[in-house]
């Protein structure tokens, strides 16, 4: 028997399951919904798999469960008696080829083994999507199958069934990135098993699916200015910070007045807000000091006269609560673009923007890189490569040159940037 079931008195789920003949009613934290009902689903999946190979720890599932002792001795009990000389080991997986390899767990109990050694170096947007890639696609297409006995031939049948899966946007399959992701996670997984059970991975030779190169859609600086005219006054300076920096989403609403050096004129990359929480950065190179270009330095003089004494978030909302993304776009950016006319894109388009306006002015490719968080200039001229002149050896001040001369005409019905707003009434 083995079931979820909920305590009423507080609405949380608990694991109701019989080990050994010790019955377990485990306690959890997760509240009854479908995604903890699944959640708890694929532990039980795997716990029946380790009881099946022999393997199973109760501990390691439930360190603080009174019935961990009980149980580890009974299984204990039951384990087989060593070998003697008498009797040589026995061949438990024969390869096609005719070659014998060791004993091996089942997948879904290494593939868990894995994961526990390795979370600790993934950042906690990298460890929600390993654990998605391990629940939805991993185990349930290897999870029964001995770890050494999984062969190439699976393996690009797997492959070949990711491709044919729905991916976000509508009528599209999921992307060639995804499947190498997916599938580069099963093969570091059978590699380190193959490492600790003596067997040759199945996945030397099976090489990336080729991904299509994409063409970002910047905003040229008409329509950047035409953008930032045409949105409500108290997003203005927030869509300046944006268009004139290269921040990401997460650094701009993640970004904190005490990484704002108005002395220096310089923003202070740290830290990101991804998903609703705080997190680091996208990347260790990703921590940066942005210089301020002048319309950027005025917008933040600006923003603070308004939000400094809300919290400690440059962009806010009443609450003092970093911006929520998805709301931005569904309320604020998507509806601009249709009104003002322009195509539809992303609002990370507006970091493209800032690149190819950096290039655009003149600016030195090192510093450009540097700015927008990128290790070295490979990145800026793979992506960038279209929008790259004959560069000269400045460092910031051609663009503000560009800005300057652009920034005093009027755009739209007389509306001017340089402009101070009177009030700001941010929702």
């Amino acid at each position: 028997m083995a079931r979820i079931a909920v305590r009423p008195e507080t609405g949380t789920l608990f694991l109701d399951f019989i080990v050994c003949g010790v019955r377990c009613r485990e306690q959890t934290l997760l509240l009854d919904t479908p995604a903890s009902r699944k959640r708890l689903s694929a532990v039980l999946e795997r716990i029946k798999a380790e009881l099946t190979l022999g393997s199973y720890d109760h501990a390691r599932y439930f360190p603080e469960s009174k019935n961990a002792t009980r149980i580890a001795k009974k299984i204990n009990a039951r384990a087989k008696p060593p070998l003697t000389a008498a009797q040589p080991p026995a061949v438990e997986h024969v390869l096609a080829d005719g070659s014998a390899t060791s004993s091996s767990p089942l997948f879904s109990a290494f593939a868990e083994t894995w994961y526990a050694e390795n979370v600790v170096r993934w950042r906690r947007t990298t460890r929600g999507l390993m654990r998605s890639n391990l629940d939805r696609h991993l185990i349930p297409k290897f999870g029964t199958v001995q770890i050494g006995l999984v062969t190439r031939p699976a393996i690009l049948e797997f492959r070949a069934e990711l491709a044919k899966l729905k991916g976000k946007a509508k009528g599209e399959a999921i992307s060639p990135k995804t499947v190498n992701d997916i599938v580069g996670m099963l093969k570091s997984i059978l590699d380190e098993a193959a490492d600790r059970y003596s067997f040759v991975s199945p996945c030397q030779r099976i090489k990336r699916l080729k991904v299509p190169r994409k063409d970002i859609k910047p905003f040229t600086l008409e329509e950047t200015l035409k953008v930032i005219a045409g949105v409500r006054s108290d997003f203005r300076d927030y869509f300046t910070v944006r268009f004139f920096t290269g921040l990401r989403t997460g650094e701009a609403n993640g970004l904190k007045w005490c990484r704002v050096d108005f002395d220096r004129r310089q923003i202070l990359v740290r830290e990101s807000f991804t998903h609703g929480e705080q997190d680091d950065t996208k990347t260790d190179g990703s921590q940066r000091e942005v210089e301020m270009s002048q319309p950027v330095y005025d917008a933040l003089k600006r923003m603070h006269a308004f939000t400094g004494s809300r919290g400690e978030y440059v962009f806010c909302n009443r609450a003092g609560e970093p911006l929520d993304n998805k709301n931005f776009c569904t309320r604020i950016w998507y509806p601009l673009l249709k009104r003002l006319g322009l195509a539809r894109r992303r609002p990370y388009q507006m970091r493209h923007t800032c690149a190819t306006l950096w290039l655009a002015a003149g600016e030195n490719p090192e510093w450009i890189a540097k700015q927008l968080g990128h290790s070295t200039t490979e990145m800026l001229f793979r992506v960038y490569s279209r929008f790259v002149p004959n560069v000269t050896r400045r460092d910031g001040s051609a663009f503000d040159r560009l800005l300057k001369g652009a920034m005093t005409e009027p755009v739209g019905e007389g509306a001017v940037i340089t402009t101070k707003e009177a009030c700001h009434e941010r929702s």
